[in-house]
């Protein structure tokens, strides 16, 4: 049995683009002060590392050669005094621009999370959460090494090599032109390893994202694997895109393992062109040892800024391909947003009505058709029916985390489209059957909803619904650290947390998707006498396996294929001997006796 990971796009590089460029450069504009400071630097910085090679020459030919020990002490004294500012100027450029660079990326990233929390279920129903994940880190990062350093080996290497060509041809002419013989090699040599080098980055980032997508896939899902006894295929699985990662990794290894020798057998090539020229020169005395030596030196230098600026130029598309998939995900528009000049609902009473409601999470597959139901204030509705025939669908449409295709949903005769979305949620406490604990303690994730609510009104939640005796059992009480997803805790006590949670809100209208089908009937019973109480005057949408949680509803929907079939009370349905009454013998009817038994 094998499972498929769906990646999506994931091409590491693009070619340039001005339009993102341009948008990345505006997270620098508020710190353009300290981007012209650090090009000053790097200006600075670059100038000193060009006077060295020229200041041995005239050590060699004006003052070694005359004998001139004074002279010589100036140059020495000027040649550390250059090394110093290379020094001053060399650490503010890298302080000043990953100061910016870490500003700009924090920026980004902020940006990038706020944005992803506001986007609509329907966004992260088709991509996996480690692809997200590797948007926040791995391309973000890749903006961050362009604006760090990048720009930093830019100036550099612009300045150093338009400064040894100019020294160069300042010392002697032709001794230049000779040095320069294999730049056409060396642009050609660059030029074909840099496609090369892209599709292997391409392939590089491509198989990275899989890895953070099966990492993170195997980790939330660790208990399940290790009930089944899956650890071996998941090592498998996770060998294959982990060995994938690896070779992909090996050839734009190999690649730069062949491209770095051979652009420093150009340069041995150019070196000795220059020793051939100018050792001849000096024997016939045309050129001075000085020339040689520094023309040496700066052949030497001469070929390291192309390879930097090779490496910018692959990075700088490997930044355009970031920038393309988070300011895509940034241009997420969210499918659900407040309407122009939708209007804040108010205190709600709690009148619920779908009217013709007809929804699919693809458009063209519906998975509810004409769905139509009215809850007065108060009054429990209970939906009942089996997997996939829409329950869950009608909680998350009045929560509106989705909007129907056709048909309306009214709260207190008002389209909950035409109303805020915060002023909608902000009155709705929903519990779910997975249930989620964020890290933190236990009060931490009781407030999560009400953060101001006071530690009274925390506890007198958590009493309401049983949770209270356990938690002071534990040994911190109410700050014990519950860890990622509760995993200190049982399921029912992460349910009873949760309907603490939801309950100190003291919603309008309560959300209760099958809520407490992972409990045990005793527990159960703790959660129904409490939620007797705090229910009154709430009007509440059960979705339940329990007996208990449908009996005591005052309207039954039973749901088959998206369509409601019956509805009505408990006894009624039963009398009916429709498909109620087939679920209730198939799935609820051992509930009552067990619930018998354990009272």
């Amino acid at each position: 049995m094998g499972f498929h990971i769906h990646m999506g796009d994931d091409t590491g590089t693009r070619p340039y683009d001005s339009t993102l460029f341009r948008r990345l450069m505006a997270y620098l504009r508020p710190y353009r002060g300290r981007v012209t400071l650090s090009c000053l630097a790097m200006f600075g910085a670059s100038l000193a590392q060009l006077a060295g090679p020229y200041l041995i020459k005239v050590a060699l030919d004006t003052h070694i050669v005359n004998r001139d020990v004074g002279g010589l002490v100036r140059i020495a004294v000027l040649f550390v005094a250059i090394q110093g500012a290379n020094w001053f100027c060399g650490y503010w450029q890298t302080y000043l621009m990953t100061w910016v660079g870490q500003r700009a990326i924090y920026q980004i990233r902020q940006e990038l999370f706020s944005h992803l929390q506001r986007l609509s279920f329907r966004f992260f129903d088709s991509r996996p959460a480690g692809v997200i994940m590797s948007r926040v880190t791995n391309d973000v990062n890749a903006m961050e090494e362009l604006i760090s350093e990048g720009f930093v080996h830019i100036i550099n290497d612009v300045v150093t090599l338009l400064g040894i060509v100019a020294v160069m041809l300042f010392m002697d002419a032709r001794l230049a032109l000779i040095s320069f013989v294999t730049m056409p090699v060396l642009i050609w040599a660059a030029t074909s390893f840099r496609g090369k080098v892209r599709i292997a980055y391409d392939a590089v980032r491509a198989k990275i994202a899989q890895v953070y997508a099966n990492l993170q896939e195997s980790i939330s899902g660790v208990r399940v694997t290790q009930s089944f006894v899956r650890e071996a295929e998941n090592a498998k699985r996770f060998d294959k895109v982990n060995r994938d990662n690896y070779y992909a990794n090996m050839k734009a290894v190999w690649l730069f393992s062949v491209f770095s020798p051979f652009v420093e057998m150009v340069g041995a090539v150019g070196g000795a062109l220059v020793l051939w020229y100018a050792g001849a020169g000096i024997l016939e005395g045309r050129i001075t040892v000085g020339v040689l030596v520094a023309f040496s030196s700066y052949l030497g230098r001469f070929f390291q800024p192309i390879q930097d600026l090779s490496h910018v130029y692959n990075m700088l598309q490997s930044t355009m391909a970031a920038c393309e998939k988070i300011f895509g995900i940034m241009d997420e528009v969210p499918e659900i947003r407040d309407a122009p000049g939708a209007t804040g609902l108010g205190a709600i009473q709690g009148l619920i009505e779908y009217k013709d409601v007809t929804f699919g999470y693809n458009p063209q597959v519906p998975v509810l058709e004409d769905i139509s139901f009215r809850a007065e204030p108060g009054q429990r509705i209970a939906l009942v029916g089996a997997t996939g025939a829409g329950k869950s669908s009608i909680a998350n449409l009045l929560g509106r985390f989705y909007d129907p295709q056709k048909g309306a949903i009214l709260v207190d005769e008002h389209d909950i489209r035409e109303a805020t979305v915060n002023s909608l949620r902000g009155q709705m406490g929903i519990v779910l059957q997975d249930t989620f604990l964020f890290s933190g303690t236990v009060r931490d994730n009781i407030k999560y909803g009400r953060p101001e609510a006071t530690d009274a009104e925390m506890i007198a939640a958590a009493t309401s619904v049983g949770a209270h005796e356990f938690i002071l059992k534990m040994e911190q009480g109410y700050d014990t650290p519950v860890h990622e997803r509760g995993a200190r805790l049982s399921i029912g006590q992460r349910q009873l947390i949760a309907f603490a949670r939801a309950l100190l809100r003291d919603p309008r209208i309560l959300i209760l998707d099958e809520a407490t089908s992972s409990v045990d009937a005793y527990t159960e019973l703790i959660i129904q006498r409490g939620l007797e109480k705090l229910l009154a005057g709430r009007t509440s949408i059960i979705i339940a396996h329990r007996l208990s949680t449908i009996r005591s509803a005052d309207e039954i929907l039973v749901l088959d294929l998206g369509r409601i079939v019956e509805r009505g009370r408990h006894f009624d349905l039963l009398e009916k001997r429709g498909v109620y009454s087939k679920l209730y013998e198939m799935q609820f009817k051992h509930q009552n006796v067990a619930a018998s038994d354990d009272l």
